[in-house]
């Protein structure tokens, strides 16, 4: 089953194997000013160039949260999750690289493990994620579990 699908899939659906790839994304400054205002964290290493340029990357990076939060965003807009994901269950996450202004990221996902809670209606999917930059860079890596809804829920 392909995991670019208009509509959300179901537990069962799901095979272990599956692979997508989201579309892209470039990084702006805009969504770097945008994410410091909204989680309120103006470290200097986001919001400063004269600072960053004397700090590890040598110029500005993006928030590691923000990468994370549009890599959520981009695998969202695949549409295997519309209206049948109950619950993002939890995550395991390693920011790898700094993700610049003007980076053009994307993610690739790879179900890992499957396992059906029927008490609960639905199933735990965990997917391997990669997030890279235009240069095939793994930026950002870690594991997500879903809880989907099976078919045979009754809701």
């Amino acid at each position: 089953m392909a995991l670019s699908q208009p509509h959300g899939l179901y537990f069962e659906d799901y095979n272990i194997g599956d692979k997508a790839v989201t579309p892209t994304r470039t990084i702006t400054e805009g969504d770097i000013v945008a994410f410091a205002g909204l989680s309120g964290d103006y470290n200097e290493i986001h919001t400063s160039e004269q600072y960053s340029q004397n700090a590890r990357f040598g110029k500005r990076i993006a928030h590691g949260l923000l990468g994370l939060s549009i890599a959520s965003g981009l695998a969202f807009q695949l549409g295997f999750m519309r209206d049948t994901v109950d619950v993002f269950r939890g995550l395991e996450w390693e920011f790898t690289g700094p993700i610049l202004i003007g980076d053009t990221i994307h993610a690739e996902l790879e179900i890992i493990e499957l396992k059906p809670v029927p008490r609960l209606g639905n199933g735990r999917v965990t997917f391997k994620i990669q997030l890279k930059n235009q240069r095939d860079e793994v930026i950002q890596r870690g594991n997500w579990s879903l809880l989907v809804r099976s078919k045979n829920a009754s809701r």
